[in-house]
């Protein structure tokens, strides 16, 4: 990040600072967002965290004390902050629209500096600074990278590095993507050495989980998993009704796309839920299997080559059965 340095002026300098991330927040925003926070206390700044809405249960436990303003539940405060301020931090996404509708419109509307930083292809011309970097695997990384080519690894400890150390490993999926680098080990290397507890943060995250979670994971497997050999696509979907089955909470099928993608034969995955009138849907791929393009094709979304979302406004079944129909363009095809 050759702009390290440009970017600790601008905090150092800023009277008002907003950090920002993506709609359905996952373990990467929160976790460079409070990550952010954190060196800008550090700093000697302060600075407020406002995201489109509230971060999965599985990762409540990072915030500590730290507050996360949820423009969903507060629009007025979330508003109000993210216009009075002078500098404004969009992390893990490249524009507008990843924020929501009315949300979106405030960051358009603010006059505050806004400095991107984010792992996704093409980012929108929106922003007064752009750190983009889609070849790293996580926001997360940047951030640690921001902290140390500015000279200020004597402030990583390990309330900075646990988040951070968080995002890297739920976005490379514990390290097993192919956009893990020998420096995001680095990048590992000196969290744990400043301070950050590996085993505790995996236990926290990924060792407490409740009953219903895995009832309703295991039902999806068991029966909502549908795989067609002749794509190599697997596609697991839960309907309202399944969610309400199973009381589901925010973060209850995070990662299941991944399981999805381990079995034998699968190569791309898809993973559905039905919410308030529309689909969700989360893909994933092996190696030089694009996905982004089909998201981005059909369903109003995109992401990286291997991990992309979109979302659909027809029925669950009707989502599926267009799944269907576009599959044998993209996917089954002998690779290159």
């Amino acid at each position: 990040m050759k702009c390290s340095q440009e970017i600790v002026q601008e905090i150092l300098g800023a009277e008002k600072i907003v950090i920002t991330s993506h709609k359905s927040p996952d373990g990467d925003s929160v976790g460079s967002s409070l990550g952010m926070l954190r060196f800008i206390q550090a700093l000697g700044k302060k600075a407020t965290i406002c995201h489109p809405d509230a971060c999965p249960e599985f990762i409540e436990w990072l915030k500590n004390k730290d507050e996360i303003i949820e423009f969903d539940s507060e629009p007025d405060r979330a508003t109000s902050e993210m216009m009075a301020a002078d500098l404004l931090f969009c992390l893990d996404y490249n524009g507008s629209g990843r924020l929501g509708k009315e949300m979106g419109a405030v960051l358009l509307a603010t006059t505050a500096k806004k400095i991107m930083i984010d792992h996704h292809p093409e980012p929108e011309d929106i922003f007064d600074l752009s750190v983009s970097h889609p070849e790293v695997c996580s926001t997360s990384q940047l951030i640690v990278e921001l902290i140390l080519e500015s000279g200020n690894e004597s402030l990583l400890n390990q309330a900075i590095g646990t988040p951070l150390y968080l995002g890297i490993v739920t976005d490379t999926g514990s390290f097993r993507f192919s956009s893990v680098t020998p420096r995001t080990h680095e990048i590992i290397s000196a969290l744990l050495k400043n301070g950050v507890k590996q085993a505790e943060i995996h236990e926290k995250t990924f060792d407490h989980n409740r009953l219903d979670k895995m009832k309703l994971r295991g039902y999806a497997i068991a029966e909502r998993l549908e795989v067609l050999p002749k794509y190599k696509l697997a596609i697991v979907s839960l309907s309202e009704v399944d969610l309400e089955r199973f009381n589901y909470v925010k973060g209850d099928t995070e990662g299941l796309v991944n399981v999805a993608l381990s079995i034998e034969g699968v190569e791309v995955a898809v993973m559905l839920t039905e919410d308030d009138g529309k689909v969700k849907m989360s893909f994933r791929s092996m190696g030089d299997i694009v996905v982004n393009t089909f998201a981005r094709d059909h369903f109003e979304g995109g992401g990286h080559m291997n991990a992309a979302g979109g979302i659909s406004f027809l029925s669950l079944d009707e989502t599926i059965d267009q799944i269907k129909t576009f599959a044998p363009a993209y996917f089954g095809k002998p690779h290159a």
